[in-house]
């Protein structure tokens, strides 16, 4: 049977591949430590669970308006207007199926053929897809990791052209942990403003933030600016809420309204006791936030050290998220028992196979000289897990 042409844009997730990969493996019995996950290794919170029971007890199973319940959607406002100096209204937000599906939905609303989109290098897998699956074009920007891998005006200038639709920032970024300061949102702002392009931020680390350095949405740069940007965020993060599914959008009130259009047709609403869950997580006692980040900090600083003593190995420290992103193309060109490295995929089927350690290639996400590893796990996980990857490399002969 002849397939639709969309299909073959796209690749299979290369992050959930080296999961299922390595999930076999240890049905095989073998010893895996996975650092591949992308998403929070706690439980949610017991106040979160206790709401969604209530939520079933009380009945509260069936449908719901197709864009979330106002409560939830009065939750995210007071959300933004608390958190981040934004006001919205409800017309102006939209409840998903995750960020995923948020993400999605924008894409379908916004872009259609012969447009571009920008996306910076490294970025999240999945946001080169979206862009394929609406008949657009990405078009990749390459950061430095000199400049913390963040975007610089003289580089988005370079990639702009007549069909530029929109850019696509993640801050706190998947996989770098790079987080925007004001200033440099202000430099790009500057850029974007004068040539009126749609900006969609991805916020969905935006909890997850470390020594004392602020967050700031580039719609926080001026008014002009907020009515051009889609931003982008969700509960599975920052409440250890994953398989529950909650995203949103807040934005124009026009791009919401289609993207609602797009999504009754697709999905309907999002889980109704899902949608009562993240009322309290957003409503709720946010202890359980501060002390995720209190110990992903701690597990931050001993990878990095630990992955710096490696030679061969170079590890910048990320300011967000719960990824580390270390350079490994030193090792490019050494071989073990006649097996030669020379990519990303090489070296993290290398430390699958001889290490029992799942990590993520860097070409995945646009730049074949990094790993990918996630510190979602715990201590003990990772304190095992170095001394597997020191001792793999250590193997490896020029």
């Amino acid at each position: 049977m002849k397939l639709a042409e969309r299909v073959g844009r796209i690749k299979p997730s290369p992050t959930l591949a080296i999961a299922a990969k390595a999930n076999t493996l240890k049905k095989e019995g073998r010893d895996i430590i996975g650092f591949s996950a992308g998403e929070p290794d706690f439980d949610t919170p017991l106040h979160i669970k206790d709401a969604a029971i209530k939520a079933i007890e009380e009945g509260f199973t069936k449908y719901t308006p197709v864009g979330g319940i106002d409560e939830l959607k009065d939750a995210i406002i007071a959300k933004f207007e608390k958190d981040n100096r934004l006001d919205y209204k409800r017309s102006e937000i939209l409840v998903s199926c995750g960020a995923k599906h948020t993400l999605y939905n924008i894409a379908q609303v916004l872009f259609e053929r012969g447009d571009e989109v920008i996306i910076p290098a490294p970025y999240w897998v999945s946001y080169p897809a979206f862009v394929l699956l609406a008949d657009a074009t990405p078009v990749i920007l390459q950061t430095e990791e000199a400049d913390g891998f963040k975007i610089t005006p003289e580089k988005l200038e370079g990639v702009m052209t007549e069909k530029t639709k929109a850019i696509l920032i993640n801050s706190p970024s998947n996989p770098a942990g790079s987080v925007y300061s004001l200033s440099e949102l202000q430099i790009l702002a500057d850029v974007v403003t004068r040539s009126r392009i749609v900006v969609i931020s991805d916020d969905i680390y935006e909890k997850i933030i470390y020594d004392g350095v602020p967050f700031v949405n580039i719609a926080n740069v001026s008014e002009e600016l907020k009515e051009r940007t889609v931003v982008v965020n969700g509960v599975s993060k920052t409440y250890a809420m994953t398989g529950w599914r909650i995203g949103y959008a807040a934005g124009p009130e026009d791009i919401i309204a289609a993207a609602s259009n797009i999504q009754s047709q697709n999905t309907s609403n999002p889980t109704s006791i899902s949608q009562a869950a993240a009322v309290e997580a957003l409503n709720g006692s946010q202890d359980d936030t501060t002390a995720m980040v209190v110990e992903y900090r701690k597990r931050r600083d001993f990878i990095v050290d630990s992955l710096n003593s490696i030679q061969g190995v170079t590890c910048m420290t990320p300011t967000g998220a719960f990824y580390v992103f270390p350079n490994v193309s030193q090792l490019y060109g050494r071989s073990c028992r006649g097996r030669k490295i020379s990519s990303s995929i090489d070296l993290a089927d290398y430390l699958l196979d001889e290490a029992n350690i799942a990590v993520v290639p860097g070409v995945a996400f646009g730049n074949d000289d990094y790993l990918r590893i996630s510190y979602a796990t715990s201590m003990e996980s990772i304190t095992r897990g170095m001394e597997r990857i020191a001792h793999a490399v250590m193997n490896l002969t020029k």
